[in-house]
């Protein structure tokens, strides 16, 4: 069975650590922007993974999240870290994943107080009985250091702006108040979703080891180490759920691909592949002719940008920006790497006109095999 390459995220360096350690080939891969991914496979395993830090609240993990999506075309995509326990029955150690997240701190106010104005994501249907699967089988690996196995938990995770660390404040009322089935409470996880959800078909797993009972302890917790041992015991179940999730996805995405395509192309624009299901082998130019063929191919992309803009299907920045790509491709047709982002960017913006996203996909396929 295939498998896509699963990107995994962090907020703190621990959390990072954690996720690292699960890794065997672990090569760099620098961001155009400047951001700093790594990327290897999981130990024992031939599931592809992506890891990227974003550092702490929604907005940074939000706008990085965007930019790993873009960059890898990941098969799903993780968050991974520590959180603090919203239930009792919630242990230290214990991991959370999210079935739903609440950004808890939209709302309005009004002269009879504030009203809340949430927004949620779901995980999806298919993630979330994956994740269920793996909490009923136990099977996944992480061990407290008094050597009792901990729990996990799929529920609804609350992230804000802010730490939680008392059960008296006015926001520990409100959380209790109107988010009352939240299981845990963190500051990332509604920046995810949301970049999650502007990728449609991307399944995003929330996972959160539990380092603190946001109750006032967190001073104390923290000095007795629960972070790194909460963010390994997340790292345990996302390194258990990665393959499965990837190989799942991949599946389901090669069935998906008996969606019927539209030619938008007209004039002198060419379509170089559309495809519904295929079956066995496509086979692409030679090594010389995928060369020279690579100007033509763009001047094609082009051609189907302008009429996916004439005809509705891309707004004027979308196009603006997918023009400028084409642009920058051109511009480094001697380069193979840069010429490789530049297209991978292209592919990102024009993601929803599935015909042209098609053919971008299957020039990086022959770029990528050339020497």
């Amino acid at each position: 069975m295939s498998k896509g390459r699963v990107v995994i995220l962090t907020a703190l360096n621990l959390e990072y650590e954690a996720v690292r350690e699960k890794l065997v080939d672990v090569e760099v891969h620098w961001h155009p922007a400047g951001t700093r991914f790594e990327t290897g496979r999981l130990g024992g395993d031939d599931c592809e993974v992506a890891l990227g830090l974003v550092g702490k609240g929604n907005h940074p993990a939000a706008v990085l999240a965007e930019r790993a999506i873009a960059e890898f075309s990941p098969a799903a995509m993780l968050f991974v870290g520590v959180a603090g326990a919203l239930w009792p029955n919630i242990k230290l150690g214990d991991v959370v994943v999210a079935s739903q997240v609440y950004a808890y701190h939209g709302g309005t106010s009004e002269d009879d107080g504030f009203k809340a104005r949430p927004r949620t994501w779901e995980t999806s249907h298919r993630a979330a009985q994956l994740v269920q699967h793996l909490i009923r089988t136990e099977g996944w690996h992480g061990r407290q250091e008094s050597g009792d196995r901990p729990k996990a938990h799929f529920g609804p995770i609350a992230a804000g702006e802010v730490v939680q660390d008392s059960t008296l404040s006015e926001q520990a009322r409100w959380i209790r108040d109107h988010y009352n089935d939240a299981l845990a409470i963190e500051m990332e996880a509604a920046g995810i979703a949301q970049a999650g959800h502007l990728n449609r078909s991307l399944p995003v797993v929330v996972i959160r080891g539990i380092s603190d009972r946001a109750d006032g302890s967190k001073t104390s917790t923290d000095g007795e180490n629960w972070q790194p041992r909460a963010a390994a015991h997340a790292a345990a179940f996302a390194a258990a759920l990665a393959p499965q999730l990837s190989t799942d996805t991949s599946e389901d995405r090669s069935k998906s691909m008996g969606t019927t395509y539209h030619n938008i192309a007209t004039g002198t624009a060419r379509v170089g592949v559309m495809a519904g299901q295929i079956h066995g082998n496509i086979t692409f130019a030679g090594d010389q002719d995928q060369q020279a063929d690579t100007p033509a191919a763009i001047a094609d992309l082009r051609g189907q940008i302008k009429e996916a803009h004439r005809h509705g299907h891309l707004d004027p920045v979308t196009y603006a920006a997918a023009e400028a790509e084409l642009d920058t491709a051109g511009q480094s047709l001697g380069d193979k790497k840069k010429l490789l982002v530049a297209l991978k960017r292209f592919r990102g913006l024009v993601t929803d006109v599935a015909e042209i996203a098609v053919v971008v996909g299957a020039i990086i396929a022959g770029l990528k095999d050339l020497p």
